[in-house]
């Protein structure tokens, strides 16, 4: 019996991750999006209810159809009790069903749905994280808790922002159907970007003990995957997911058996994934195809170059300084030139480097951002100048509430204060 609960759990928690969005979109499609809520409480139901009667009649043949069907008659009688004096909706819905019983969980007309809710949170007028909040909720299943751990925030925060969403929602009375496909496919660049902040969120996590949340990135490149599907021929997404590929192909290699963080030029490279690094040069290759050129394809171009090097010592530095240039052109950021300046000290101009970055200390969205502070105390600590090396990785300390990160300063501010004191 345990190993049957212990493979019916498997069952279900794949389940909840691949089919949850499925299934909300489904009922939301079917019912309006004033009956979100209920979905998500009748999937979440549906899935306990599933774990419950497979653990003693075993797994049905077919799971994913027997959790949408389960889930539909949910929702019907929640919507029977709901409706007073509807009498024709409750046939019509009857009707609909009966007529659709094989044609339950078409995937394309469910994932054009999850795609839509997508677009409709896109174009809430809403905080990009109250955006974020919405999508891993009711697209990907994470609870408040989940939520809270993840992106750092109070749970009564969480609570609020989700109710926000929500409630805007139902006071505009937006409709799935508003967004056709062709809708959809003229808004894929405002889908994109915020399933790459999404995926950023989780690449460098804001938490204190964790610093990827390998849960969020894969949920967006699973609905960036699901964007490909849709619109196979869209360079963009190709060059989004191509990013997220080679990012993703090093997970393993970033944080050692002690949950330490190791440097870039320190990674194993035997660690590295080289499923997903071919997988993204493919989507690098179906990128270059048609005439628009995107911050993703720059940004993808640099993670190839990394990720296909043959050594940290023979990375292409001045391709990636290249890249970084015209990624600036369409990007000004001061991220941007940060990255600019480190790349310049990777190609020996070490001082021209360090002017940079000390100018850029006074920009006001990077005065209070640790990895400025820390990389200049690196570069001091190159240049010998060791006492300079120390305040700096002093102040990246004060700015960082990652434990990781802290530990990784800490053991470099060490190696300074000895080579000082030698």
């Amino acid at each position: 019996m345990n190993s049957q609960n212990e493979q019916v759990k498997l069952v279900i928690e794949t389940l909840f991750r691949t089919q949850y969005g499925k299934m909300v979109s489904y009922l939301t499609s079917k019912f309006g999006l004033g009956f979100l809520e209920n979905a998500e409480d009748v999937v979440q139901e549906t899935l306990f209810t599933a774990f419950q009667k497979w653990a003693f009649d075993g797994i049905p043949e077919n799971p994913e159809a027997w959790i949408f069907v389960v889930a539909r008659n949910k929702a019907y009688n929640i919507v029977k009790k709901q409706q007073k004096n509807s009498e024709i909706e409750l046939a019509r819905l009857v009707e609909e069903f009966s007529a659709n019983e094989d044609q339950i969980f078409l995937n394309r007309e469910i994932e054009d749905n999850m795609l839509r809710i997508i677009l409709l949170c896109c174009n809430l007028s809403l905080p990009v994280e109250s955006k974020i909040l919405f999508i891993l909720s009711c697209l990907c299943g994470f609870s408040r808790k989940e939520l809270s751990q993840a992106l750092l925030m109070k749970p009564e925060t969480v609570k609020k922002r989700l109710f926000r969403a929500k409630k805007t929602i139902r006071e505009q009375d937006l409709k799935l159907t508003d967004s056709n496909p062709e809708s959809l496919k003229e808004q894929i660049g405002t889908i994109c970007n915020i399933l790459y902040i999404l995926f950023n969120k989780g690449y460098n996590s804001s938490s204190h003990e964790n610093v990827i949340r390998k849960d969020i990135c894969f949920e967006a490149m699973r609905l960036v995957k699901l964007l490909l599907d849709h619109f196979h021929d869209h360079s963009r997404t190709h060059a989004l997911f191509a990013l997220m590929c080679f990012h993703s192909a090093r997970f393993e290699s970033r944080i050692d058996d002690k949950g330490a963080i190791v440097l870039f030029k320190n990674q194993d490279r035997n660690l590295w994934n080289q499923d997903l690094i071919k997988s993204g040069i493919y989507h690098l290759s179906q990128a270059s195809t048609g005439n628009v050129i995107t911050v993703y394809h720059f940004e993808a171009a640099i993670a190839a170059e990394h990720c296909t090097a043959p050594n940290f010592e023979k990375t292409r530095w001045t391709f990636i300084l290249q890249q970084y240039k015209q990624l600036y052109k369409l990007k000004p950021s001061p991220i941007i030139l940060l990255n600019i300046a480190i790349v310049k000290n990777m190609l020996g101009r070490t001082t021209e480097s360090i002017n940079e970055l000390q100018l850029l200390k006074e920009h006001p969205h990077l005065q209070s951002y640790y990895l400025l502070h820390a990389t200049l105390g690196e570069l001091f600590g190159a240049q010998k100048k060791y006492a300079q090396s120390i305040q700096a990785l002093d102040t990246a300390l004060r700015l960082t509430g990652s434990i990781q990160e802290q530990n990784l300063l800490l053991r470099k501010r060490l190696e300074m204060e000895s080579k000082l004191n030698s």
